[in-house]
């Protein structure tokens, strides 16, 4: 019996053991198949570099300044849209008072050819909507005064007039739908850009974000520099057209012949001073897509509001704003002068003088000051 009962212990111990045997098999089966999935699955995309992230931020503000500027059209075109709108609907109602007036005088007309017993025919033809279809009947015309003649010719002329103007307001309506759309469309746009770059910037490490403001520092001390060279070439310039200036006025006092006049100069730096001052006192306060002030701006509103404090209406968009005034090179600049930026356009500043200017960055900063140089310039012109 001993020896039986020795003889089933191993037996024992193999049932036991065959399970974890399998478990193990299967374990190793699946890390073997993963392994095998990953190595034949896509590579994930490698992560940007911050120079890839910078340039992609740029860009992406960029484009939501160009959006910006579409949605300030879109937006004026509304406003200048509803404004006729509402001045055709004010009119169409001015037509149609005068042709009711005008029905009124008509029907005390019929009323009194009523009391009267006229014949029934011409009470007809005066409450009629229209009566031109009775003009060619001679006889009832013959039986009208021409005080009763002329009302009729002013009624009908009143009703063309007023259908006119019903449609001229309803084709008009229509024109101002188009641009609310196109309003929402480039509202989405601008927001769309934004979220995106927000998203970029949002996923950096604070090392990744530190590097990137190094970066940033970087781009502003080489624009900064580009700034100081262009103000020591002005000021050498200007210098010598002083030199110059200062050399005929001794020749024309030494000839007799008065001095030339410099009204224009002095009018525009009159202007530009008055620009600056205005810009000046916005510094520090937010940048905020389609904002005109006071409180908030984006860079052309920012534009149109300081030149409009100096008395010049400015359009509200920079497409548009570059169109006004004169050209000039950087290197000819005066204070108050409006630098535009980008191929699109898209930007636009206040220079202040020795290569820097005042503007409306983009949303997350604020109005400020900063060299002309920081981005790259498209043109510049001369408002007044």
């Amino acid at each position: 019996m001993p020896a039986l009962a020795s003889h089933r212990k191993p037996r024992t111990r193999v049932r036991t053991t065959t399970p974890a045997v399998g478990l193990t098999t299967a374990a190793l089966a699946s890390v073997t198949l993963l392994s095998t999935q990953s190595a034949t699955a896509a590579p994930a995309e490698p992560k940007p570099s911050i120079e890839e992230v910078q340039k992609k931020v740029d860009a992406l503000y960029r484009q939501a300044g160009t959006a910006t500027q579409q949605y300030n059209k879109a937006k004026s075109a509304s406003a200048e849209q509803r404004s006729k709108v509402d001045a055709l609907l004010e009119a169409a109602a001015k037509r149609a008072d005068k042709l009711n007036e005008t029905r009124r005088e008509l029907g005390s007309y019929a009323a009194a050819q009523y009391r009267t017993g006229a014949i029934a025919p011409t009470a007809t033809f005066f409450l009629a909507d229209d009566p031109q279809s009775y003009f060619d009947q001679d006889q009832l015309m013959a039986r009208m005064t021409s005080q009763q003649q002329k009302a009729v010719a002013d009624f009908r002329t009143q009703q063309k007039e007023a259908a006119a103007k019903r449609v001229e307001a309803t084709k008009s309506l229509e024109t101002l739908t188009e641009s609310q759309a196109s309003l929402r469309t480039s509202k989405q746009q601008v927001q769309t850009k934004l979220t995106e770059a927000r998203s970029l910037l949002s996923k950096l490490t604070a090392e990744e974000k530190a590097r990137l403001a190094e970066l940033e520092r970087k781009k502003e001390a080489e624009a900064k520099r580009k700034a100081e060279e262009l103000a020591r070439q002005q000021a050498e310039k200007a210098k010598a057209e002083q030199a110059a200036k200062d050399e005929a006025a001794k020749e024309e006092a030494g000839s007799g012949t008065p001095a030339g006049g410099t009204g224009s100069d002095s009018g525009y730096a009159s202007k530009a001073e008055k620009v600056l001052s205005f810009a000046r006192a916005q510094i520090g306060k937010p940048y905020v897509w389609g904002a005109t002030g006071p409180s908030s701006y984006d860079c052309s509103g920012l534009t149109q509001a300081a030149w409009k404090a100096a008395g010049v209406d400015l359009p509200r968009t920079t497409w548009d704003q570059v169109e006004v005034g004169t050209r000039v090179a950087t290197a000819d600049l005066k204070p108050g002068d409006l630098v535009f930026f980008y191929d699109d356009i898209s930007h636009v500043g206040i220079y202040k003088g020795d290569g820097m200017m005042i503007h409306a960055p983009k949303p997350g900063a604020n109005v400020r000051e900063e060299s002309i140089y920081y981005m790259p310039i498209y043109g510049s012109v001369r408002p007044a």
